[in-house]
């Protein structure tokens, strides 16, 4: 599965991603705020990531830039038994609204696929994921949240969130993604 949105091109990761991964994923400060992956992120990580196979349902994605590559990854996954909306981008692309454009479409995929709700979290101590959650439209749940992240090897506090793809959605915060 592929797609195009305004500035950014979604597509499976191909086994020649994997240094592109690794450059972009590979620092701390971005592997801390994901619960799955792991610290420190290593080749091998980046090449584990390539060959995940997809699930139609549930489908991943490499962001890339047309003519800069790899610049992060968005996609689906499974949390509590609902679809979860995940993401990430390399610090060097950070603050150009990359992160919320990805997203995004990713939700726009999820719609086409016929996924109702979506939720998604982010850790306490990354609140600009939760920026990015808002301008999407979800919502707090106002559940406290707990969520183990691999790369700190402990549970840490989270603020869980739902968006509901049924509903009449503004078009504004998807437009406003570009």
């Amino acid at each position: 599965m592929f797609h195009r949105s305004e500035r950014l091109f979604l597509r499976p990761a191909f086994p020649e991603d994997c240094g592109a991964i690794l450059a972009g994923i590979g620092e701390e400060s971005i592997v801390r705020n994901l619960a799955r992956a792991p610290w420190p992120y290593t080749m091998d990580d980046a090449r584990n990531f390539a060959a995940l196979p997809q699930d139609q349902r549930l489908p991943h994605f490499v962001v890339t830039v047309p003519g800069n590559g790899v610049i992060g990854s968005a996609g689906m996954g499974e949390h509590e038994g609902e679809p979860e909306l995940g993401y990430w981008i390399a610090r060097e692309h950070w603050g150009r609204g990359y992160a919320t454009e990805a997203a995004g479409a990713v939700l726009r995929i999820a719609r086409t696929l016929g996924h109702r709700r979506v939720v998604a979290g982010h850790f306490t101590d990354n609140p600009a994921s939760g920026r990015v959650l808002r301008k999407l439209g979800f919502i707090p749940t106002g559940r406290p949240g707990k969520r183990f992240s691999l790369a700190r090897g402990q549970m840490v506090e989270s603020v869980e969130y739902a968006l509901d793809l049924e509903a009449d959605m503004d078009p504004a915060p998807f437009a406003r993604a570009a």
